[in-house]
């Protein structure tokens, strides 16, 4: 189990213990997270869960491959060097006190 924290643009944070192996988006979900709806379910087919990484935690959530790449350029909120897809990030004890900053749509 990992714990994950979403910080939200207004600086609230939610702290949320995830099973290992559920995705993030879903984790957000399930925890009412602002602004991460996950509209295709995970299937990698919308943007609707970016997230921004923190910097010390990016080698750890692994890459982006290019699928992934391509949906982030559809973001609602422009891309950045620590932009993910939280859908495509997986809970796994390494990624224990994870920080994910949640983008307001404009």
């Amino acid at each position: 189990m990992a714990n994950i924290t979403w910080i939200t643009e207004d600086g609230n944070e939610i702290s949320v213990d995830v099973k290992d192996g559920l995705n993030l988006m879903e984790a957000a979900i399930a925890n009412n997270v602002p602004h991460i709806e996950g509209e295709c379910g995970g299937c990698l087919s919308c943007a609707t869960c970016h997230v921004f990484v923190d910097d010390a935690w990016l080698s750890k959530t692994g890459g982006v491959d290019d699928i992934e790449g391509t949906m982030l350029e559809m973001t609602d909120v422009e891309r950045q060097a620590n932009s993910r897809l939280s859908c495509q990030i997986v809970a796994s004890p390494e990624l224990d006190g994870l920080i994910l900053r949640v983008p307001e749509p404009e």
